[in-house]
Protein backbone atom coordinates (compact mmCIF):
# COMPACT_ATOMS: atom_id res chain seq x y z
CA UNK A 1 0.00 0.00 0.00
CA UNK A 2 1.62 3.13 -0.94
CA UNK A 3 1.19 6.16 1.42
CA UNK A 4 -0.24 9.31 0.09
CA UNK A 5 0.88 12.50 2.32
CA UNK A 6 2.17 15.72 2.21
CA UNK A 7 5.02 17.22 4.25
CA UNK A 8 3.49 20.42 3.15
CA UNK A 9 0.00 19.76 5.00
CA UNK A 10 1.68 18.14 7.93
CA UNK A 11 3.85 21.53 8.69
CA UNK A 12 0.37 23.37 7.96
CA UNK A 13 -1.98 21.17 10.87
CA UNK A 14 1.11 21.23 13.04
CA UNK A 15 2.56 24.64 13.08
CA UNK A 16 1.86 25.42 16.88
CA UNK A 17 2.96 21.96 17.66
CA UNK A 18 6.10 21.87 20.25
CA UNK A 19 9.13 20.54 18.98
CA UNK A 20 9.07 17.04 21.10
CA UNK A 21 5.68 16.51 18.86
CA UNK A 22 6.59 17.73 15.47
CA UNK A 23 9.88 19.10 13.58
CA UNK A 24 10.90 19.92 10.45
CA UNK A 25 14.28 18.49 8.91
CA UNK A 26 16.96 21.33 7.21
CA UNK A 27 16.46 21.11 3.55
CA UNK A 28 20.10 20.78 2.88
CA UNK A 29 19.65 17.05 2.13
CA UNK A 30 19.91 15.67 -1.49
CA UNK A 31 18.04 12.88 -2.93
CA UNK A 32 20.31 10.14 -4.22
CA UNK A 33 17.24 7.34 -4.91
CA UNK A 34 14.47 6.43 -7.36
CA UNK A 35 12.56 6.46 -4.43
CA UNK A 36 11.51 10.17 -3.64
CA UNK A 37 8.65 9.77 -1.26
CA UNK A 38 9.23 7.52 1.37
CA UNK A 39 7.98 7.23 5.61
CA UNK A 40 7.90 5.03 8.04
CA UNK A 41 9.16 4.48 11.97
CA UNK A 42 12.77 6.23 12.79
CA UNK A 43 15.78 3.90 14.07
CA UNK A 44 18.64 5.42 14.31
CA UNK A 45 22.75 5.44 14.55
CA UNK A 46 25.45 7.78 15.67
CA UNK A 47 28.52 7.42 14.40
CA UNK A 48 31.41 9.29 13.00
CA UNK A 49 33.33 7.62 9.60
CA UNK A 50 32.56 4.43 10.44
CA UNK A 51 30.06 2.72 8.79
CA UNK A 52 29.56 -0.51 11.01
CA UNK A 53 26.31 -0.09 12.51
CA UNK A 54 24.96 0.84 9.30
CA UNK A 55 25.96 -2.32 7.68
CA UNK A 56 24.31 -3.96 10.31
CA UNK A 57 21.42 -2.18 10.28
CA UNK A 58 20.08 -1.98 6.24
CA UNK A 59 21.62 -5.89 6.19
CA UNK A 60 18.71 -6.84 8.93
CA UNK A 61 14.83 -6.78 8.40
CA UNK A 62 13.67 -3.50 7.80
CA UNK A 63 10.12 -3.57 8.58
CA UNK A 64 8.03 -3.77 11.57
CA UNK A 65 4.28 -4.81 11.61
CA UNK A 66 1.93 -1.96 13.22
CA UNK A 67 -1.73 -1.95 14.11
CA UNK A 68 -1.90 -0.84 10.19
CA UNK A 69 -0.09 -3.71 8.93
CA UNK A 70 3.79 -4.13 7.98
CA UNK A 71 5.60 -1.05 6.92
CA UNK A 72 9.38 -0.01 6.46
CA UNK A 73 11.17 1.44 8.98
CA UNK A 74 14.01 4.69 8.54
CA UNK A 75 17.23 4.45 9.19
CA UNK A 76 18.64 7.61 10.33
CA UNK A 77 22.40 8.19 10.62
CA UNK A 78 24.26 11.28 12.26
CA UNK A 79 27.29 11.06 10.64
CA UNK A 80 28.02 14.50 12.31
CA UNK A 81 27.91 16.28 8.96
CA UNK A 82 31.25 14.63 7.76
CA UNK A 83 31.77 15.50 4.21
CA UNK A 84 35.03 13.19 3.86
CA UNK A 85 33.64 9.51 4.07
CA UNK A 86 30.80 7.45 2.70
CA UNK A 87 28.81 6.07 5.27
CA UNK A 88 26.62 4.31 2.60
CA UNK A 89 27.62 3.13 -1.09
CA UNK A 90 26.05 0.93 -3.45
CA UNK A 91 25.81 -2.44 -1.74
CA UNK A 92 24.76 -1.68 1.43
CA UNK A 93 22.02 0.69 -0.51
CA UNK A 94 21.10 -2.71 -2.19
CA UNK A 95 20.65 -4.07 1.03
CA UNK A 96 18.63 -1.87 2.32
CA UNK A 97 16.27 -1.94 -0.34
CA UNK A 98 16.51 -6.02 -0.35
CA UNK A 99 15.77 -5.74 3.46
CA UNK A 100 12.70 -4.01 3.14
CA UNK A 101 13.82 -0.36 4.48
CA UNK A 102 11.63 2.47 3.38
CA UNK A 103 14.70 4.67 4.05
CA UNK A 104 17.91 5.63 4.82
CA UNK A 105 18.65 9.52 5.90
CA UNK A 106 22.13 10.23 6.16
CA UNK A 107 23.81 13.71 7.83
CA UNK A 108 26.90 12.87 6.05
CA UNK A 109 28.25 11.47 2.50
CA UNK A 110 26.84 8.48 0.31
CA UNK A 111 29.37 6.79 -2.57
CA UNK A 112 28.26 4.79 -5.82
CA UNK A 113 25.33 7.29 -7.04
CA UNK A 114 24.68 5.84 -10.05
CA UNK A 115 23.63 2.13 -8.01
CA UNK A 116 21.82 4.57 -5.61
CA UNK A 117 20.02 6.05 -8.38
CA UNK A 118 18.60 2.74 -9.26
CA UNK A 119 17.50 1.76 -6.23
CA UNK A 120 13.68 1.87 -4.71
CA UNK A 121 14.53 3.02 -1.49
CA UNK A 122 14.35 6.79 -0.09
CA UNK A 123 18.40 7.80 0.18
CA UNK A 124 19.46 11.30 1.57
CA UNK A 125 22.48 12.57 2.37
CA UNK A 126 24.22 15.69 2.26
CA UNK A 127 26.28 15.05 -0.50
CA UNK A 128 28.77 12.28 -2.17
CA UNK A 129 32.19 11.16 -1.62
CA UNK A 130 34.16 8.56 -3.29
CA UNK A 131 35.85 7.62 0.28
CA UNK A 132 34.66 4.46 1.67
CA UNK A 133 35.15 4.70 5.70
CA UNK A 134 37.42 2.18 7.84
CA UNK A 135 35.11 -0.13 9.61
CA UNK A 136 35.85 0.04 13.46
CA UNK A 137 32.75 -1.14 14.79
CA UNK A 138 32.61 2.24 16.73
CA UNK A 139 28.75 4.08 16.87
CA UNK A 140 25.70 3.79 18.86
CA UNK A 141 22.70 2.73 17.72
CA UNK A 142 19.08 3.30 18.99
CA UNK A 143 20.08 6.61 20.68
CA UNK A 144 18.84 10.29 20.28
CA UNK A 145 20.71 11.95 17.59
CA UNK A 146 21.00 15.24 15.56
CA UNK A 147 20.44 15.67 12.26
CA UNK A 148 21.47 19.51 11.10
CA UNK A 149 20.80 20.76 14.37
CA UNK A 150 17.43 19.11 14.59
CA UNK A 151 16.54 15.75 17.22
CA UNK A 152 14.83 12.61 16.23
CA UNK A 153 14.46 9.80 18.32
CA UNK A 154 13.87 5.94 17.35
CA UNK A 155 10.52 5.82 17.57
CA UNK A 156 9.73 8.83 16.11
CA UNK A 157 7.83 8.63 12.55
CA UNK A 158 9.92 10.75 9.56
CA UNK A 159 7.87 11.72 6.14
CA UNK A 160 9.63 12.07 3.33
CA UNK A 161 8.50 13.91 -0.07
CA UNK A 162 9.38 16.69 -2.70
CA UNK A 163 8.97 19.48 0.19
CA UNK A 164 11.38 18.10 2.59
CA UNK A 165 11.45 15.86 5.92
CA UNK A 166 9.24 16.41 8.83
CA UNK A 167 9.55 14.16 12.18
CA UNK A 168 6.32 13.41 14.03
CA UNK A 169 6.93 11.69 17.95
CA UNK A 170 3.31 9.89 16.51
CA UNK A 171 2.04 8.04 13.44
CA UNK A 172 0.39 11.16 11.22
CA UNK A 173 -1.16 8.87 8.34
Amino acid sequence: MALTFATCDFCDANKNASDDVFRVLPSVLRDFSACRVFAGPVETVKCFEDNSLVKAAVESCGTVDTALGRVGKVLVVDGAGSLRRALLGGNLGAAAARNGWAGVVIDGCVRDVAELAELNVGIRALASVPMATDRQNQGLKDVAVQIQGVWVHPGDWLYADADGMVISATRLV
